[in-house]
């Protein structure tokens, strides 16, 4: 099997290098990610300038563009052979809810499903910071499971590991994405020259967070695999605003 892995913390993140180490065993594994942190970039396309891929010691590929950007390269031209799937990963905090839109570790795998390919986001979900070793577990188990067992449908799926020890994690639940409040407001600040600059603000707390959520699974220390789809139509209101339109 081949393997795709990207991230969006760049290619030096020691999270992503758990990963790969165990990843190697069960495939065919080239990484590709960005040469700096992404965080936060979405499905962002690089088009207004060419991308440079080199390739640092350890033999990881690194572009200086996007998550999507790396898997778009990867599998449209980098790469002799598409890869079986794609898997990015593992980010540094939570991807749940409204976090996936903005996500670059989401952007990497929904970028390898829009090109025909099943793809894995893995997220440890954000605590003390301190379980990767877990989240990286639980991607090798996944993946293992999709080498043995491949689903017969395109897939994309989010994953989100509660930042606990492996012995103490809940099992596994699937689960739809939940909603947050508002994000916090933005932070102002003086730049040393002077002007007023702003931080974006933290996100807000989860408003829909009950059962069956990624949200109450991982509070419940519950792996939460969330299948994701890229379709945004919102089929509900296509007659009302029909109706609007004439």
């Amino acid at each position: 099997m081949r393997i795709l892995l990207s991230n969006d913390d760049g290619y030096f993140s020691p999270h992503i290098e758990l990963l790969a180490e165990l990843l190697a065993p069960l495939g065919e594994l080239t990484v590709v990610a960005p040469e700096r942190d992404r965080s936060g970039s979405s499905n962002s396309l690089t088009l207004d300038r060419p991308l440079a891929v080199r390739r640092a010691r350890n033999g990881f590929y690194y572009v200086n563009g996007t998550p999507t950007d790396c898997v778009h390269v990867a599998v449209t031209g980098l790469l002799k052979e598409p890869p079986d799937l794609v898997v990015s990963g593992i980010n540094d905090g939570a991807n749940m809810g409204d976090d996936t839109l903005y996500s670059g570790t989401v952007a990497a795998a929904t970028e390898g499903f829009l090109l025909g390919i099943p793809a894995i986001a893995i997220s440890l979900a954000l605590e003390g910071r301190e379980n990767y070793a877990t989240a990286g577990r639980v991607g090798a188990e996944l993946v293992l499971r999709f080498r043995e067992h491949p689903f017969s449908a395109p897939l994309l799926l989010n994953v989100n590991v509660p930042d606990v020890a492996y012995g103490d994690l809940g099992g596994v639940q699937v689960t739809r994405l939940g909603r947050r409040h508002k994000s916090e407001p933005v932070i102002a600040a003086k730049s040393p020259r002077g002007e007023t600059v702003y931080w974006i603000g933290p996100a807000g707390l989860a408003q829909d967070a009950g059962e069956g959520t990624d949200f109450h699974a991982v509070a419940n220390r519950r792996v939460s695999v969330t299948p994701l789809q890229v379709d945004l139509t919102r089929n509900s209101q296509l007659e009302s605003v029909g109706e609007w339109l004439r």
